[in-house]
């Protein structure tokens, strides 16, 4: 439902060159005249052309203060970013005026829970939908689940919530192999009629684990069956897969968010998706330009969503580059790029088999994973493995990856990281290959 055609091709090796020469920072070189290869997808995509074209065109020829100006100049602004919204929304499948524009993902999902704690001030809900306000006031008593796989993106502003308004915090835990425990004896613990959000990512940024939030999904259904509001991170997956079944009217997700930076365009833009219903009733985050209706000294009122989200100047170029960086991927075909990132995983996973002082972590079915692969070698601490790594030109990430709580889950410090773009080939997978067996090589292990 979520994860492309399954009989989609992936892509050729001609097509994957033709899409590397649209990557101007893909030819460089690094380390004394290595060639580059970037597997640091999850933490950044790099950019084709046509973002940075968009950009620059927009600065060049439109620049101007949006939804301000009558000139010339600010209609033709308005008109590019309002453009672009259309194009999030036609690739989340959604009506353009559920598509708010962020910061990045992480502000998308701190819009979300300070609009739960704002909810309790005096007259916050003046005229909002009963039931979106009922669902929307968090206190004591109440409680909010997340997993503990997430990014802190998508738990540090939960746990903020809840100190803020004396919710309690549960979370739905993790198994050994890098699955969600979802048992339904388990689940019932966590999900309950306390419950009032459910927030949890679509594909982990560590293990790659592509959590299952179909409707009739144990998570969702079980959210769904007490009332709960789903709020999905999709900033891992926005750039794999075709996530237009996240916002389908029957779906069963409420809310979603995805960053510009890991989808081919520019930092500085991301996306907040969510219910008409619950937007209208949502108070704002953000106030002052822009986001009004009414202005007077005694008070003012808000303007429908979205422009009520988006107070301030916005990020126009950026919405701009975003568009084409989302159009690319379009074009290219969201299920071929499922295909080639299934392909690159398929071939990463048999490479590290081969390797048995390397520990991958996270699901073995290749088809449970989507765009990252995590993995330990015992006994050398993973900033040293991305060292060695570097030092041959492959760019991983190490550490804990924002996902503190799932490394202490799986008793580890830290783990090394290779993501995948729709630019990975799978000579680059090889030469991260050929780059990682000189680790035990240096650290005298046993290879």
């Amino acid at each position: 439902m979520t994860t492309g055609r399954p009989d989609a091709a992936p892509l050729s090796e001609l097509e994957v060159a033709r899409i590397r020469a649209d990557f101007p920072l893909l030819g460089r070189s690094v380390r004394g005249g290595r060639p580059l290869v970037y597997l640091d997808s999850g933490a950044t995509s790099q950019k084709p052309r046509v973002v940075l074209d968009a950009e620059r065109e927009f600065y060049e020829r439109h620049n101007a203060a949006v939804h301000r100006g009558a000139h010339q100049l600010a209609e033709e602004a308005t008109d590019a970013f309002e453009a672009a919204r259309a194009t999030v929304a036609g690739f989340l499948g959604t009506d353009p005026g559920q598509v708010v524009f962020t910061k990045n993902g992480t502000e998308g999902l701190n819009l979300l829970a300070y609009a739960f704690s704002n909810a309790a001030a005096p007259g916050a809900l003046d005229g909002a939908d009963p039931d979106w306000a009922r669902r929307l006031h968090v206190g004591p008593g109440d409680e909010v689940v997340v997993t503990e796989m997430e990014h802190h993106a998508n738990l540090v502003p939960w746990q903020e919530l809840c100190r803020r308004t004396g919710a309690t915090l549960r979370w739905v835990g993790v198994t050994d192999d890098g699955e969600l425990d979802d048992r339904a004896a388990r689940l019932s613990e966590v999900i309950t009629e306390r419950t009032k959000v459910v927030a949890l990512t679509h594909v982990s940024n560590v293990l790659g684990t592509l959590n299952d939030l179909r409707p009739d999904s144990t998570v969702v259904a079980a959210a769904r069956a007490v009332g709960a509001l789903v709020v999905v991170d999709a900033c891992q997956s926005a750039p794999h897969l075709d996530i237009t079944a996240l916002t389908a009217t029957d779906s069963g997700v409420d809310a979603l968010v995805f960053t510009g930076h890991k989808t081919l365009g520019p930092s500085g833009v991301g996306v907040l998706w969510a219910r008409r219903g619950l937007l209208e009733a949502m108070p704002p985050f953000l106030t002052g330009g822009s986001m009004i209706e009414i202005v007077r000294m005694e008070g003012s009122t808000w303007a429908p969503p979205p422009a009520k989200f988006e107070a301030g100047v916005p990020m126009a170029a950026q919405a701009v580059g975003l568009a084409a960086g989302l159009d690319y991927l379009t074009e290219v075909g969201l299920d071929r790029v499922h295909a080639h990132d299934q392909q690159l995983m398929g071939h990463t996973l048999d490479l590290l088999a081969d390797r048995p002082w390397v520990r991958v972590l996270g699901p073995e079915p290749t088809h449970r994973r989507v765009g990252a692969v995590a993995f330990v070698v015992d006994g050398v601490h993973p900033h040293d493995v991305g060292q060695v790594l570097d030092d041959s030109g492959v760019a991983v990430r190490t550490g804990h990856h924002c996902a503190w709580p799932l490394h202490r889950r799986l008793r580890l410090p830290a783990s090394t990281r290779a993501s995948f773009g729709v630019y990975t080939t799978l000579e680059e997978v090889d030469a991260f290959a050929e780059a990682l067996d000189r680790v035990p090589q240096i650290f005298g292990m046993a290879g």
